[in-house]
């Protein structure tokens, strides 16, 4: 299985909410969402309007059209190892602001590398994975959701997103840092070996003020590959995750 903060905030549901977009995606984020969800104002309301998208329920674009894709793409890899093309991914995006400044000649190439690397993963089952257990940092996304490009950069997340996964317990936590710190913990609900559904139970504004999940805070992740450093994961709307491991013995709240 990447959080976000209320109307002053962005994004962190959608890696988990691993992922973790809501809007049935999985990193979490609250706006006025590697899952993310979104919400009005707190003061306005004392119910928040949830609006999930998941770091996917329906795809835009089927795992069929995809697989085909990854298939097509592995025939033009064989010259290239995993870590050639890992090593052109993190060139790829790393000057991408986490995806915020991407435009879409960078997203097609950061896309096609993904693809790439998708058709020549090793762990057809990540679910049944120790490699999933961590914690994980958010490198890119495509998620408008989580970026919130179009508003102003001080009233986005300008530290790390981080999104964690237990295996083992089948929980899942999304982590916002600078400026907003809010947090969103989930089960997780697996329905093959590596799509899982998302269903938050607690939000924390500021790291601090714990909100109970309403019940649309939920969605989908599919993870397309894993390494013991690397996800890829596609949300409900095909946008596309990309993390990197930080600390593998993380262990999410129960």
């Amino acid at each position: 299985m990447a959080l976000t903060s209320s109307s002053s905030s962005s994004a962190i549901t959608a890696l988990l909410k691993p992922h973790l977009q809501l809007s049935n995606e999985p990193i979490i984020s609250f706006s006025p969402s590697f899952f993310t969800l979104s919400s009005k104002p707190l003061l306005s309301s004392s119910k928040p309007n949830v609006k999930i998208n998941f770091f996917s329920s329906q795809t835009a674009v089927s795992l069929k059209s995809r697989t085909e894709a990854s298939i097509f793409s592995g025939l033009f890899t064989k010259s290239k190892d995993i870590k050639t093309l890992k090593d052109e991914l993190f060139d790829a995006i790393a000057p991408l602001d986490r995806g915020a400044e991407a435009a879409p000649e960078d997203q097609q190439r950061v896309d096609q590398i993904a693809l790439e690397l998708e058709a020549l993963n090793e762990i057809k089952e990540p679910l049944k994975s120790n490699l999933l257990n961590g914690k994980w940092e958010l490198l890119y996304t495509t998620s408008q959701s989580l970026l919130q490009t179009k508003r102003p950069k001080l009233l986005r997340p300008n530290g790390k997103i981080y999104q964690a996964i237990n295996v083992d317990t089948l929980r899942a936590q999304n982590m916002e840092t600078w400026p907003f710190f809010n947090q969103a913990t989930a089960n997780l609900v697996p329905i093959n070996a590596r799509r899982i559904a998302v269903k938050f139970d607690y939000f924390r504004i500021a790291g601090l003020i714990p909100i109970k999940s309403p019940g649309s805070g939920r969605g989908q992740l599919e993870i397309t590959y894993l390494d013991e450093e690397l996800r890829i994961s596609r949300g409900n709307r095909e946008n596309l995750f990309i993390l990197k491991m930080v600390d593998p013995s993380y262990r999410v709240p129960l």
